[in-house]
Formats: structure tokens, sequence, C-alpha cells
């Protein structure tokens, strides 16, 4: 499918491993179904990925396995309607290995009291050298601290999106407090975030760096679509958001 001109939720976890939500294909079709979403960035659950209650998990075969399902099922979706773009979640066994031509993003995400990534280990420092040189966009959730210093220090000239207008980054005020938002590698998306929120970012630092996502299951895609259209913003700014930010991101992306 030809996503020119389309309107692309650019955050959405998908999967059918972890059953705490339906999160699969299907269930997203049924929320967007008759919407005019027909594009959609999708990335493994986290459960899918590693064990997010236990602050010291330890890497299994069991766990391996999960992880190569779950982001081997992204590579299997999408119908005459919608069309998937697959992100590659990487957790510490950093396989950027397991990168193929339809790969497009990565996902990379932790929050507080979760598992820690090894920033340090040799392989963090190759996945990242890979990343960059496939120049390839990272959907970075992280705390604070972390985000700091990976967008300042460990990948500086990769692309990184920082979503839900930093919701889960510290937040929107504390990454504007320092100086994030304006760095030119640095994006953002909309989901569930506020629209005061939306509107501020915008006004500030313009609407080129910012895409339109629901988070989906945590957040409904026809519900989040709808907060941006129903905003006071120009038309081409709205369709800026909606699509063409993260096809212009993305065009250069793993080719």
């Amino acid at each position: 499918m030809d996503l020119k001109g389309s309107i692309i939720d650019s955050h959405a976890h998908c999967g059918i491993q972890d059953r705490s939500f339906d999160q699969s294909f299907e269930s997203y079709y049924s929320y967007v179904e008759g919407t005019q979403i027909e594009g959609v960035i999708m990335f493994s659950p986290v459960m899918e990925i590693y064990d997010r209650y236990d602050p010291y998990f330890e890497d299994t075969m069991h766990w391996q396995k999960k992880r190569k399902m779950s982001n081997e099922y992204l590579l299997s979706l999408g119908n005459k309607k919608l069309t998937v773009i697959p992100y590659l979640f990487i957790w510490n066994d950093f396989q950027v290995e397991s990168l193929t031509d339809m790969h497009k993003g990565i996902k990379w995400h932790r929050h507080a009291s979760e598992p820690v990534y090894n920033y340090d280990s040799k392989e963090c420092k190759q996945a990242i050298a890979e990343i960059n040189r496939r120049n390839m966009p990272v959907v970075y959730e992280e705390e604070l601290e972390n985000t700091i210093v990976f967008i300042k220090e460990l990948a500086s000239k990769i692309r990184v999106i920082i979503p839900h207008l930093g919701g889960l980054n510290g937040g929107y005020k504390a990454i504007a407090a320092h100086n994030l938002w304006e760095r030119p590698y640095v994006y953002t998306d909309t989901s569930l975030a506020s629209a005061f929120e939306i509107s501020d970012y915008i006004e500030r630092y313009g609407h080129e760096r910012i895409m339109f996502g629901s988070d989906f299951p945590f957040g409904d895609p026809e519900s989040e679509l709808i907060k941006i259209q129903k905003m006071n913003l120009k038309q081409h700014i709205k369709e800026a958001i909606t699509g063409k930010n993260i096809m212009r991101l993305l065009s250069d992306s793993n080719v």
C-alpha cells in the first residue's frame, strides 16, 4: 500500500503472547476499521520481551524464544486496508542481527523499578553503532537520567523519538528543562499526551518533529486521532502530525 498522504499511527503495541490485554493485529484492526488510519507502526508488548515486574530479571532461553517469536510475529501482519510498519524491540541481548529489510525503527523501553539495560556493555555500543549505520529512529522510553545520557552522549547522532511527549521519560517539562526538545534529532509522539502539551510543543518547537500515536492497547487509536483533528491547528500542520512527518522520518531509514 502506498502510504503517501495517509494517516499513520506511529505508536502501537501488538502481540499474541501477552494476554493481559488483547493486543493482536485483529484487535487493533477492529478499532481502526472504518477510520482514516491506513498505516500503523507496531512493536512488541513489553511482557513479550522481558519480565517488567522483576527488577532482578535474568535472561533465559525461554525469554529469548519469546522475544524472537514476538518480533517475528510483527513481520507477518497487515491487510489490504492497513499497512503495518514493524519496529524491532531490543533488550539486553541487543539482537540487531535480527533486523530485516522490513524493519523501519527500534523500540527501546524501560520504566523505573524495571530491569535495567546494560548501557556499558560492548553489545550495547555495537547495537547503537548498527542502528546509527542503518539510520533508524529509536522510540526511546526510559527514566529521565538515562534519556539525557542516551540523547546527549550514547546516541547523539541517532534520531530519537521520546513518546507521549515525554510523559514517561520524566515529563514534558523536565525534558524541556534539559533542552532536549530543541535538538534536531529529537522527535516525539502525541500518544496519551494532553492537547495543551501538544499545542505548547508546536508553539515552542514547531510541528515537523511530532507524530500522531495511540499507544494501543492503552489508548484508543480513533480517539487519539480525533484529539488531534479537533485541535485549533492549521490543516497542513494536522496533516504533518498525522502522517507526513513519520513518512519523512522513515523515508531514509534502513534503506
